[in-house]
């Protein structure tokens, strides 16, 4: 008995020494990651950045300033910072700073600098992307256009112009925001730099020259001591010290994880959706998905999410790569014209709200697992001597909930789900139960600007014998060299009389294969027809009877391009435009018009060179009224601006294929007749910032039409508002995570009532003017869409009524008892509700008054909040100081 309880007491000294030698391992660790964060700067761990001596977990949301206007940046990034993000993430974009070699560019949307600062006036950290290629569907991946004809280039190789060119550009952009001090080590908000993208794509084509410029690329950065971290994304074999970060929509699932076990696990691209080129129908990426996916990445050690893209905005002018339409990401959390589009902006808001409360655990706690089904598991984090404990149920089941048993709790998962439970005890948020309200975009026509729209009209001549003596069509890129997206090719053809087919019903055909994107074919000065390619196979064939003379016959191709290139490699060496052509059914036989032709060129359009789509411009050229609409038109107009302050946009109905200005402004390509699988146009409404308009006096509005017998009349200007707001909660869901705080150790309620509520809420200044839908029961549907079921509770609508209307926010208790319902006891009960909401009217004063007191309430919940996060990071330092000391 004895010699058992010495046994006994030697185990239990065995296992106190292990345990003091692994807590004097972590307390050594915290030791020296302190001396890491008393240097000004950012630093970072296997756990996380450590920026300025502070740990963080990182909400970030991509937001390119191209891609908006400046006085819609503040707006963008205050409901960034209002959706719980404390990042933003921005490509650098190249071509646009230089767009012609040593003349740079940095005003007006093209503003970088004050894009930052305004980002670190709200209190934000910043990424920035350098490229120099960037994809990012822009045009040419960023890359400036005059760079294809420097001598002997490659891109994005171990080659020397290239590298020059790059290292200039490099040096130059990141000369500037160091000037500006504008570095976290500066005391300014940028906390990481990506050089390159995506480059593991393209790395096998360029073999040991690839490898060599990515090491010289990353100690190119390196090399300018900037006090900050570099990333390569989807670049596993990433150098030095540069980490390597996923791209993707499930890297919680498919990252493989950092290279180095002390570098932190960054996901630098979660697609909130998929951009559309012409000719796609619409798409969508569920916001639960996206929920599901964030939470799956901090529970396996993640600390930096970047949504790619968090405001995607719109492709101006003709800065959109091939094919991409205008607008640019518009199922983003804030969609083309910055409106919250939810339920995924507030979805998303509440995965983080709940992800912070889970902050300490994450952080400081030891990572455990445990399966507790074939389709469950959990994930948790643990921090030894505390009650410091944050866990994350998961269902991988697609299609059935399920109940697991954890810490001696019972909890219901819905299918492919995750539950997060700051305490380990209390579900705060599940990925698959939206408690955040929804909205409907509505477009709505503005009489005021679409009245009377009378056009003038001015159609471009048609070239029959351009100067040129090349025997093979010239390479439209080259011809373009992106200051159009025009250009003429011309050839002739001599046919003897006795050549002609003379039987009935053989006709001569046109044939012209080209490698895209697009071409509009005269022959003779008549329009013969049209013919496009498209984003998968950019090369087409057209092919159309023509009617040829005895003798000179002259064809004219305009040759069309819808953007440059994006992606791959080699892309200097990509070519678009005609590269062959020959006449089929002459009595001789096929004729190739390439074997013994001279072929002419001309770039760009009359129209284009005298800038008809300004106002001096227009002057230049004898515009006529109610002519014939033929292809190649030019058609002005002048409107009113429209009435209100809703966003504008213009409805490009009845038309086909061309650009947009107003007031010489570019809006950007337009495409009504390549139409998607459903039959309709990828992009009908086109968005015309406000600041492109005029208050007082008119403006001018000038189309390029490709295509002839247009609908003018069809055209309407429209003002877009997110004035439908829903709600759509199931009864078993969990109070929202905004009622939850952390108090020390604890998750504990904000308030008494904790009951589950249906929460809605207007745009500022408006208020609920009538209740569209409403019913507790089993309705079916999505916001703009309900329909009601067999089980609905007949007092639905009187109750939300009496809650809501004339309010700019209101909340119903989702409860059986708040309508009084008995009916269909046996199934879980959904509220869906659907409400419009107007500018308030009457009293301006009082409801200057509401609006004020609402914002108050937002500001005291989000000080509160601070003040929370403040002290979760004050816990941290005084823990750390009390391991110095011990």
């Amino acid at each position: 008995m004895k010699s058992r309880t010495i046994y006994l007491i030697g185990i239990l000294l065995l296992i106190s020494l292990c345990l003091k030698a692994g807590y004097a391992k972590e307390e050594k660790d915290d030791d020296e990651n302190n001396k890491k964060k008393n240097k000004k700067g950012v630093t970072y761990d296997g756990t996380s950045l450590i920026i300025n001596g502070k740990r963080e977990l990182l909400y970030s949301g991509s937001v390119h300033y191209p891609r908006s206007t400046p006085d819609m940046w503040p707006s963008i990034i205050e409901k960034a910072r209002v959706g719980r993000l404390n990042t933003i993430q921005t490509y650098v974009f190249w071509n646009v700073h230089e767009p012609e070699q040593g003349k740079w560019d940095f005003k007006g949307r093209f503003d970088l600098v004050k894009f930052i600062k305004l980002i670190h006036e709200k209190g934000l950290y910043v990424t920035i992307r350098l490229g120099p290629f960037i994809q990012a569907e822009w045009n040419h991946g960023g890359l400036p256009v005059w760079l294809r004809e420097v001598p002997d280039v490659y891109f994005r190789t171990d080659n020397e112009p290239f590298k020059e060119h790059t290292e200039r550009y490099v040096r130059k952009i990141l000369g500037i925001l160091k000037e500006e001090k504008l570095f976290a080590s500066q005391g300014g908000p940028i906390i990481l730099g990506q050089i390159e993208n995506e480059y593991n794509a393209v790395r096998l084509a360029y073999k040991e020259n690839g490898e060599r410029y990515i090491k010289w690329a990353a100690n190119l950065v390196e090399s300018m001591n900037l006090g900050i971290p570099w990333v390569m994304c989807k670049q596993d074999n990433a150098p030095g010290n540069i980490i390597n970060a996923c791209n993707g929509r499930h890297c919680g699932d498919t990252f493989p994880g950092p290279k180095r076990p002390d570098m932190p696990s960054l996901w630098t691209e979660n697609w909130t959706t998929q951009f559309r080129v012409f000719g796609d129908p619409t798409t969508n990426r569920r916001s639960e998905d996206i929920a599901f996916a964030v939470s799956r990445f901090f529970s396996k050690n993640g600390s930096h999410v970047n949504y790619y893209m968090y405001h995607g905005g719109t492709n101006f002018g003709r800065t959109s790569a091939h094919f991409v339409t205008t607008r640019y990401y518009d199922h983003a959390p804030l969609d083309e014209y910055g409106m919250e589009k939810d339920p995924k902006y507030g979805h998303l808001k509440h995965v983080h709200r709940a992800l912070e409360l889970c902050k300490k655990a994450l952080l400081w706690g030891h990572p455990r697992f445990q399966k507790l089904g074939p389709d469950t598991e959990v994930r948790y984090y643990e921090q030894p001597g505390t009650n410091v404990c944050a866990a994350f149920l998961a269902n991988n089941n697609t299609r059935e909930p399920n109940t697991v048993k954890f810490k001696g709790q019972k909890f219901v998962l819905p299918s492919r789900s995750i539950s997060i439970l700051p305490d380990c005890k209390t579900v705060v948020y599940n990925t698959a139960q939206i408690v955040a309200q929804h909205s409907w975009r509505n477009f709505v026509k503005s009489e005021k600007s679409s009245k009377g729209l009378k056009f003038d009209m001015y159609s471009e001549n048609v070239p029959s014998k351009l100067e040129g003596d090349t025997l093979i069509p010239g390479e439209l890129y080259y011809l373009t060299k992106d200051k159009t997206d025009y250009a003429w090719y011309t050839t002739s053809i001599k046919i003897k009389e006795d050549d002609l087919p003379d039987k009935k019903g053989v006709k001569t055909i046109l044939r012209v294969a080209s490698l895209g994107h697009a071409a509009i074919v005269y022959v003779n000065g008549e329009y013969v027809g049209n013919k496009h390619g498209s984003h998968e196979m950019k090369s087409f064939v057209f092919k159309k009877p023509v009617k040829l003379k005895p003798g000179d016959n002259h064809i004219s191709i305009l040759g069309v391009l819808t953007g440059f290139p994006d992606s791959g490699s080699y892309m200097e060496k990509r070519f678009a435009g005609p590269r062959g052509a020959s006449i089929i059914g002459l009595k001789s036989g096929e004729r190739d018009l390439t074997e013994n032709n001279h072929w002419g060129h001309l770039a760009g359009l009359e129209g284009e060179k005298k800038e008809v789509y300004t106002e001096q411009g227009s002057k230049k050229v004898k515009w006529v009224k109610n002519g014939e609409r033929k292809p190649l038109t030019w058609y002005k107009t002048y409107f009113e601006t429209p009435e209100g302050e809703n966003t504008v946009a213009i409805r490009m109905n009845g038309m086909g294929k061309g650009l947009i200005w107003v007031n010489g402004i570019g809006i950007g390509r337009y495409w009504m007749s390549f139409l998607s699988p459903t039959g309709q146009p990828t992009q009908s409404e086109y968005h015309i910032p406000r600041t492109f308009m005029k208050k007082k006096e008119k403006n001018m509005l000038v189309i390029f039409e490709e295509e002839p017998g247009v609908k003018l009349e069809a055209i309407d200007f429209v003002l877009v508002n997110r004035d439908t707001i829903c709600s759509f909660v199931e009864e078993n869901y969990p109070a929202s995570v905004k009622y939850w705080k952390r108090q020390g150790p604890n998750i504990v309620p904000r308030n008494k009532d904790m009951r589950l509520k249906s929460l809605i809420k207007c745009p500022p200044g408006k208020q609920i003017v009538s209740v569209e839908f409403a019913s507790f029961g089993d309705p079916t549907g999505s916001c703009g869409n309900f329909t009601m079921g067999k089980c609905s509770a007949s007092k639905s609508k009187e109750v939300v009524e009496k809650k809501c209307l004339g309010k700019s926010r209101c909340s119903i208790v989702v409860e059986r008892e708040t309508f009084e319902d008995k009916k269909c006891q046996d199934i879980v009960k959904t509220l869906a509700v659907q409400v419009k909401c107007e500018k308030k009217q009457g009293n301006e004063q009082k409801h200057k008054r509401e609006d004020a007191e609402e914002e108050d309430d937002d500001e005291e919940e989000e000080e509160e909040e601070e003040k929370e996060r403040e002290g979760n990071n004050q816990d941290l330092k005084d823990r750390e100081k009390r391991k110095q000391d011990h």
